[in-house]
């Protein structure tokens, strides 16, 4: 018999748990098994090998199955521009709209700014809403006429409701949690809310007219069970006003969707999804109703997205976008990779709709419903992100529900908590974000925009009266880095040279490269341009021709023992302010008499370090 007639199976030995982790031994060569162990910031670990599950959990379905909708934003604020864009996506694959104003939860530096009727019928100008195309619209209290302009157009084109696919996503406690404020107490804001909603059911709109949108929890820093514990939290608040407004509970569950974010962590986004749908039925069956599926729309995160060197968000989406069709995501948004720099053109605009036509057509990850179902790493991972998320929303429910947290700040001070050891971590380059601290481009070329960012499209005005509570303000992790470059942008531009450092590279070649190479990294994540030493070269004098401020000895533990000492000497009385790459460990008083002023290494503050860095290097 031939290796090709030979069962798969039979070629291998069978393997086992034992065996393996004999294997990992030898390769961790006597350290901990921990170390291959990582956390979540909900505290939940993650093994390297799982057995498989005995008992898999309900399967996490679409709402209808198959293939889901690919969105496209439409969010430039000139009426003609969003028009032909949105035309242009839908022509070029994009199975619908998402449309955000400004103020809304998505409006990251762009969004409709006008939702006179003017200017909204000349953006879906021949956009065919009676075609069912999903059109999902953004709350938002900068646009307060905006349901009522799309009814309008709606009812002027003859337009039945009913066969629209159009979702005015209504979430006034997101819109809250944003901005910071309500225009007035939840007990009276929760009645005309659900009058709204009522009217819009019984007008025929019944295809996401409420949202419980939880993006805004994961754009300001916080975790999978926060945004989960506030999905859960905001859609029970809808229900019991639907309720109290006379709907019937079983038709309110039928307006409801929910919206979460999609990061670049591509098992703990699927697990997140899958957990939804199970923590949701679990409150429908506490109702009294049959778990039904929910319709639930992904957004590829702000948090991680970058302004330098902003190509890797392509990779980022790619793998949220993955994420959030393995959790069972209805429909999807990828930002374009631009985003965080301005409104996105076509070219980006055609990778963000093609990052999911790509994953659809030739990946055909849609042709599984559930495919993580069964999995023994995925079904711990959801199972645990249920257990906190259920913990989250129960903690919100004691204090009096989502309303009541709000408005005391406790919630918000959960997340911001979170936030900063997440900033910490970023700081530290634990968290690494490729671009930013880690392995910058400084030379990196621009990107074109049709726009430059706009950081007042996210605000709304609070109205006169209104009620004050702690925003969470969405900020991307990579944003105290990138100061660092505009700052190094801004010196360039104004003196013609960005901040220097040169190497100082002892011994040979192969023995200074490595540390050479993260001290190029360190430095020029903060905008400072290494210039290399030459071996065997005269440190000091090579330091004057370099024209920076700042040096930093490069080399092996062995050559520090007997060069550096030397060479902090010299370089100091040359003037330069001078590093060290690596840990000083016993040579620390002597490098430091001999004028060394800091010691870069991984797991330092980075941030801190470079903060110090620029100042000096002017």
């Amino acid at each position: 018999m031939s290796l090709q007639d030979a069962p798969l199976a039979g070629v291998f030995p069978p393997g086992n748990e034992e065996g393996w982790r004999k294997i990992v031994d030898r390769a961790l060569k006597g350290a901990s098994f921990d170390r291959l162990i990582s956390k979540t910031y909900d505290g939940v670990e993650i093994s390297p090998l799982y057995p498989r599950a005995t008992a898999p959990g309900p399967r996490a379905l679409r709402a209808a199955a198959g293939r889901w909708s690919v969105l496209a934003r439409v969010d430039v604020s000139g009426a003609d521009a969003a028009n032909a864009l949105a035309l242009g996506d839908l022509e070029g694959g994009a199975d619908g709209l998402h449309i955000v104003f400004a103020g809304a939860q998505g409006a990251y530096g762009t969004g409709l700014s006008d939702d006179g009727e003017d200017a909204l019928a000349h953006v879906f100008d021949k956009i065919r809403f009676d075609y069912g195309i999903p059109a999902l619209v953004e709350f938002s209290p900068a646009a307060p006429i905006a349901v009522d302009t799309l009814l309008r157009l709606i009812d002027r084109a003859h337009i039945e409701p009913s066969i629209t696919r159009l979702s005015f996503g209504l979430d006034p406690l997101g819109a809250k949690a944003l901005h910071g404020f309500s225009p007035a107490p939840w007990g009276e804001e929760s009645k005309s809310f659900a009058a709204r909603a009522k009217s819009l059911s019984a007008a025929g709109y019944r295809f996401g007219t409420v949202a419980a949108d939880a993006r805004v929890i994961h754009a300001a820093g916080g975790t999978e069970a926060q945004e989960l514990g506030f999905a859960l939290a905001a859609a029970l608040a809808y229900l019991r006003a639907l309720e109290a407004g006379g709907v019937a509970l079983d038709e309110a569950r039928s307006l409801l969707a929910f919206r979460l974010a999609a990061d670049a962590d591509e098992f703990v986004t699927i697990a997140k999804f899958r957990a939804l749908r199970r923590l949701f039925a679990r409150m429908e069956e506490a109702c009294g109703l049959t778990p039904a599926p929910i319709f639930v729309h992904a957004e590829t995160a702000w948090r991680m997205m970058t302004r330098r060197d902003p190509w890797t968000n392509l990779l980022r989406a790619t793998l949220a976008s993955f994420g959030a069709a393995i959790g069972g995501a209805d429909a999807v948004t990828v930002l374009p990779f631009t985003q965080a720099l301005g409104a996105p053109d076509d070219f980006a605009r055609r990778l963000a709709r093609d990052t999911q036509l790509v994953l659809q057509d030739e990946s055909h990850i849609y042709a599984v419903d559930d495919p993580a179902s069964g999995s023994g790493g995925m079904e711990a991972l959801t199972e645990a992100l249920c257990e906190r998320g259920w913990a989250e929303f129960q903690s919100l429910e004691a204090e009096g529900g989502l309303a009541a947290a709000l408005e005391k700040g406790s919630f918000q001070g959960r997340v911001a908590e979170v936030a900063g050891k997440r900033a910490q971590n970023v700081a530290r380059s634990r968290d690494k974000i490729t671009g930013s601290n880690a392995f910058p481009d400084i030379g990196e070329a621009p990107v074109a925009t049709l726009a430059p960012f706009d950081a007042s499209l996210a605000e709304a005005p609070a109205p006169a009266g209104a009620l004050k509570s702690p925003p969470l303000r969405p900020r991307r992790l990579a944003e105290p880095f990138e100061t660092l470059r505009d700052r190094s942008d801004a010196a360039a531009a104004a003196k013609g040279a960005r901040p220097r450092i040169f190497l100082a590279n002892l011994g040979a070649v192969a023995v200074f490269t490595a540390r050479a190479n993260f001290a190029k990294n360190f430095f020029e994540a903060g905008g400072i341009e290494a210039v290399f030493g030459e071996e065997g070269a005269d440190v000091a004098a090579a330091f004057r021709a370099s024209g920076a401020k700042l040096a930093c000895i490069c080399s092996s533990d062995a050559i520090y023992a007997e060069k550096a000492v030397e060479a902090a000497r010299d370089l100091a009385a040359a003037g330069a302010r001078v590093y060290l790459a690596g840990r000083p460990g016993e040579l620390e008083a002597a490098l430091r008499a001999a004028g060394v002023a800091e010691f870069i290494y991984a797991g330092g503050d980075m941030f801190d370090t470079l903060q110090r860095a620029c100042e000096e290097a002017g």
